[in-house]
């Protein structure tokens, strides 16, 4: 299984379909299963694929039934399960997609609109001629928001947990050490976008075009990935909110799976590390 389910993954096959070694005793006793295993990256593949395992089996019962071979044996029951969503609750996909909008809000807009105001009132030109430097100012401007991301992060587990009943299968360390990533770059975006421009109303539009409008459509939380066209995919590649949703998700449903919580988060402290060398380049003491 670990083999197949690898080939599944990497969707190199459609679907796994699992007789258990003890079949024929079950079904002599009046009950056998089928596992079938298929790719939800394709919904329409997979109900097709599920409806042909559907349709072979209860041909099979159906003949066996003709013969005279099963007579008093129940047909061959096929169960449907989704893996780390067995209650197919639209709730446990939804609400850490939703973390991921209200923490590129908090980290990215507001931290634009704030910086492009002052620029726009000459109070950061008067910050200007004192001796604090420019590092300091970034910096000054950073943590109130980043403490307020972090506010909002405790609100939203809570309301994950308490509200919409979402089970946290991994590590709450895991989940604040990502966050905390996430945050530092929508900070990032935010601080470049507001000293680029200095303009409140073109700040906000600027990044709400580049951060809330990919996170909402192009980062796994809408619409998966993989069902996706290929040049639609590789744009994604350039936007955090992607991988910070499936940190989310896999820390949510899944747990510690490192294998996709480590590629994840060295992406997004990249990122973290080149958006503020780039907001440190624009943030110069000059007029």
């Amino acid at each position: 299984m670990d083999q197949a389910q690898q080939l599944l993954l990497e969707q190199k096959v459609d679907g796994i379909l699992r007789i258990p070694p003890d079949f024929v005793r079950q079904l002599s006793q009046g009950h056998a299963d089928l596992q079938l295993i298929v790719h939800g990256g394709d919904a329409n593949r997979a109900r097709i694929i599920q409806g042909y395992v559907q349709g072979a089996a209860g041909a099979w019962s159906a003949r066996r039934a003709a013969q005279g071979e099963s007579a008093g044996v129940t047909p061959v029951v096929l169960q449907t399960r989704m893996w780390f969503n067995e209650a197919n609750d639209s709730t446990y996909f939804l609400v850490p997609g939703l973390i991921v909008l209200v923490m590129t809000l908090i980290g990215g807009l507001m931290t634009a609109m704030v910086m492009a105001r002052e620029w726009e009132r000459g109070t950061l030109e008067a910050l200007m001629v004192t001796p604090v430097r420019s590092d300091e100012i970034l910096i000054g401007k950073t943590l109130p928001y980043f403490a307020l991301g972090m506010i909002g992060l405790v609100a939203c587990v809570l309301a994950a947990k308490f509200l919409f009943h979402v089970p946290l299968v991994g590590s709450l360390w895991v989940l604040l050490g990502a966050s905390m990533l996430y945050v530092l770059v929508a900070l990032g975006i935010g601080l470049l976008i507001s000293s680029w421009v200095k303009n409140q109303l073109v700040a906000s539009q600027l990044t709400m075009l580049v951060t809330f409008m990919p996170a909402f459509m192009l980062s796994g939380f809408m619409f998966d990935l993989r069902s996706m066209p290929a040049a639609v995919r590789l744009i994604t590649y350039l936007l955090p909110a992607r991988y910070y949703v499936a940190l989310l998700q896999s820390v949510f449903l899944a747990g510690d799976v490192w294998s996709v919580i480590l590629p994840n988060a060295l992406v997004l402290a990249a990122m973290a590390a080149v958006l503020a060398l780039g907001s440190h380049t624009m943030m110069r003491k000059r007029l």
